[in-house]
């Protein structure tokens, strides 16, 4: 039902972009973080502090990225219903860390539409639901302290988006896993990812010589 509603619209909303294609985002999913953000050239490292709200989380999807303003998660709500089923929020909150951005009711409202998952460059809070829930949070942490929504302030939706010193654009493969979140850009994907297989294939090679007995000065050359 909810598809027939408008998708929210503006100035710094773009609803049409390009995404990775879900065959990839299919081995991608197969793929640690760390595989991937080595393969790709040591690439897209989103920031340390972002970390799966309960151990089992686990992200893979395009983005849908999201710059919001500090204390304040409206544009978050526009942005659950400009993205498409499987689709990642990546979300910035122009430094305002503490505060609870998202909850069981925004769980609830993005598993509706089949979203992938989110990755929030804050804390959220409901942390015990949101576990039993099962909807993929990364966070920065769990915050009580509500927010705002400003229909005055300024947000983007799709627009390119800077975490640190790491640019996100719509569309990238987002991956994440107990070990962070890693962003790799939609054209260098299909590289990325085939580079990643082959890297798992040889470390499980290495596994087996390490068991056989080998030291890992032998087996690196060090």
């Amino acid at each position: 039902m909810s598809d027939n509603k408008a998708i929210p619209s503006g100035p710094t909303i773009q609803a049409d972009i390009e995404r990775v294609s879900a065959e990839l985002v299919e081995r991608a999913r197969k793929l640690p973080s760390a595989t991937l953000h080595e393969a790709g050239g040591r690439i897209g490292v989103m920031p340390s502090a972002i970390k799966p709200v309960a151990p089992s989380f686990s992200i893979c999807g395009p983005a849908v990225t999201v710059h919001s303003p500090a204390g304040d998660n409206l544009w978050i709500h526009r942005a659950i219903y400009v993205a498409k089923p499987g689709d990642v929020l990546v979300v910035h909150v122009s430094s305002g860390y503490d505060f609870g951005y998202w909850g069981e009711i925004m769980s609830t409202a993005a598993r509706v539409r089949g979203l992938g998952g989110l990755v929030i460059d804050g804390c959220v809070r409901d942390g015990a639901v949101l576990e039993s829930f099962g909807f993929p949070v990364f966070a920065r942490g769990l915050c009580i302290r509500g927010t705002g929504k400003d229909f005055g302030a300024r947000g983007w939706v799709n627009a390119p988006t800077l975490f640190d010193n790491l640019i996100v654009n719509a569309g990238d493969l987002i991956v994440g896993d107990t070990d962070g979140v890693v962003a790799i850009p939609r054209e260098k994907a299909a590289t990325v990812v085939a580079a990643a297989e082959q890297r798992e294939a040889k470390e499980a090679s290495v596994l087996d010589r390490l068991h056989a007995g080998e030291r890992t000065l032998e087996v690196y050359q060090f």
